[in-house]
């Protein structure tokens, strides 16, 4: 059953066309992500979803007595306890009782102090107390703008699998490229007021957006190499991600043939070592105070040339504080903290004061470099821009009147222009929008110096970082070989005082494959023939989704055909899954 339906939605401000003529649907059991540029019109769009903001022509119709949940970045909040706004006048045997309520409570706000008011607490803890409030409640659709802002990886990784364990119909706007591949099996991607419709999560969203480029044959230069990038980093991905194999698709393959070359870290190494020597920072005996909190005690630790390191840790762990200690914004309170004579070092802070309100961004780059070579392409302060993009005036607009995922654009830009070998990175996804986020990953991928990045956002880190060191919270710092997942597993165990299991030997054990019985002859030729009679079947289906996507844009404007069309892409999806899934059975049973 439909949900939410919209027809012919139009809504602008100003000469900005946000939503064109946009019609489509939320069904019973969707979980859908929506992504585009920084204000492309996807909180517009979620926030007309809700009836919240009314449109300048077009339908919204809602189902009769629809409850809807919707989580606003704007929204206000009283002047109440963090009890009576999360909740309400709920006795407390009848909510203690509450398993959901329970859940939710020690997922977002554990250890708070339900009894202090809402006034005292950041914006980031009222984010949390507005969303632990709206999954407490019970409703049929629930939208999120940018819910995991202010979250750090464990309640990112939390509200990801609370969100699937739930029935009602999800929409979520958010740049956290994991969440979504977690969480959605739909995307829709706002552009050009329009609304471009995919089915799967992100992962299937790159893959399914690349094969329409490559159909349309109308994609730039740049934007395909990106694309191809990033589909050639899924196929080479972490585990999590191809445990799940998707099947071999002709096209996807011809995109990626020529991609560049896995990262090559043995030679960014050799030639960081060249630029930087061998010592870039050396940490020794150091102890990191916060007031009378002691942060991390007697550290030693050594970061090489060309290495890229992931840091993540529990808030206030320390995170912040010993970045600025290795860029010598502070010294230690004990110990030593030494810099490479050759090291030219830069710091992206969590901080935007640098940036003058007054100034333009080509002002405020060009004031660093004119131009910059990377890999062995020279590009001007305006090109570079561009590839973070500010394109035509937005190079000249004030600073003051950029959002903030424009001014942190502008100001990873100008550390970047001003050529460092070493960048010490706080929090650098912040307010970026996707494309932005794969530009910079895409300047990352290559670049020589030494790394450290301190983030939430584990699709990034995963993508640019070798390795990953954790703060636990216990004054020390571990190398974690098996990564983010390694963290959460540690942080879990810690909690329930469990021994985290020791993972390589885990990892050893599943890479055992079962013992399968020896097919005879004529068992082997049968399941032979199943597996080519499916990847027929398999080819069959996707020609007909190329033709079917090529009718949909043909037919734009016959929304009966559409539905039509849509209606049978769908019953091929579903039949495709269930052939991919034979598929895997057959390979598994000839041991391929």
């Amino acid at each position: 059953m439909n949900l939410v339906n919209l027809q012919d939605v139009s809504l602008a401000y100003g000469p900005l066309v946000l939503l064109d003529s946009v019609s489509l649907g939320i069904e019973e059991g969707d979980r859908i992500g929506v992504v585009g540029r920084n204000g492309g019109g996807k909180s517009t769009l979620v926030s007309v979803l809700s009836t919240r903001t009314q449109p300048d022509s077009g339908r919204v119709i809602h189902t009769r007595g629809l409850r809807v949940g919707f989580l606003h970045q704007s929204d206000s909040f009283p002047e109440t306890t963090v009890a009576e706004f999360v909740i309400g006048d709920r006795a407390d045997h009848e909510w203690a009782g509450d398993a959901r309520v329970r859940d939710v409570l020690r997922g977002l706000l554990p250890g708070w102090d339900l009894g202090a008011a809402m006034s005292g607490l950041s914006g980031g803890e009222r984010r949390r107390a507005g969303l632990a409030r709206m999954l407490i409640e019970t409703h049929d659709l629930i939208i999120l703008d940018e819910p995991t802002n202010h979250l750090d990886i464990e309640g990112i990784a939390w509200l990801a699998e609370h969100v699937k364990a739930r029935r009602e119909a999800l929409v979520v706007v958010t740049h956290d490229r994991w969440f979504l591949d977690a969480v959605s099996n739909r995307t829709w991607e706002v552009v050009d007021g329009r609304v471009e419709r995919y089915e799967g999560g992100y992962a299937a969203y790159v893959l399914a957006k690349a094969e329409r480029q490559r159909l349309a044959q109308a994609t730039e230069e740049r934007r395909q190499n990106l694309m191809r990038k990033e589909l050639a980093w899924l196929r080479r991905g972490p585990p999590a991600r191809t445990s799940k194999p998707k099947f071999r698709i002709d096209a996807a393959n011809a995109l990626i043939a020529d991609v560049p070359p896995v990262r090559d870290t043995v030679e960014l190494v050799r030639f960081a070592s060249s630029r930087l020597g061998k010592t870039v920072i050396d940490v020794k005996d150091a102890t990191l105070n916060a007031g009378a909190n002691t942060l991390l005690e007697r550290l030693t630790w050594q970061l090489g040339p060309g290495e890229r390191i992931g840091l993540v840790g529990v808030n206030g762990s320390g995170k912040t504080t010993l970045l600025r200690a290795l860029a010598g914004e502070r010294e230690p309170d004990a110990g030593t903290v030494r810099r490479g004579k050759t090291v030219r070092l830069g710091h992206l802070s969590q901080n935007l004061a640098e940036l003058s309100p007054t100034a333009r961004p080509l002002e405020a780059v060009t004031e660093i470099r004119e131009h910059v070579t990377i890999g062995k392409k020279d590009y001007s302060a305006s090109q570079m821009l561009e590839r973070f993009g500010f394109r035509g005036d937005r190079q000249w607009t004030p600073i003051g009147d950029l959002s903030g995922g424009e001014r942190r654009r502008l100001q990873m830009l100008r550390l970047l222009m001003d050529e460092p070998n070493v960048l010490l990175l706080d929090e650098p996804t912040n307010d970026l929008d996707i494309e932005t986020l794969t530009e910079l990953e895409d300047l990352l991928d290559g670049w020589p110096g030494s790394l450290v990045v301190v983030s939430h956002d584990r699709w990034f880190l995963e993508r640019i970082c070798d390795q990953v060191f954790a703060l636990m919270g216990d004054r020390t710092m571990r190398h974690l070989p098996n990564g983010v997942d390694e963290y959460l597993a540690r942080r879990e165990a810690a909690e329930t005082g469990a021994v985290p299991a020791d993972r390589g030997a885990a990892s050893a054990v599943e890479a055992e494959p079962d013992r399968q019985p020896q097919l005879s002859a004529a068992q082997r030729r049968t399941a032979q023939k199943e597996l080519q009679r499916i990847e027929r079947r398999i080819d069959r289906i996707g020609t007909r989704e190329s033709e079917l996507h090529e009718l949909m844009a043909a037919a734009a404007e016959n929304y009966t055909r559409l539905a039509e069309l849509d209606a049978e892409l769908k019953t091929l999806g579903a039949e495709k899954d269930e052939l991919e899934e034979a598929w895997l059975l057959q390979a598994e049973t000839l041991g391929e």
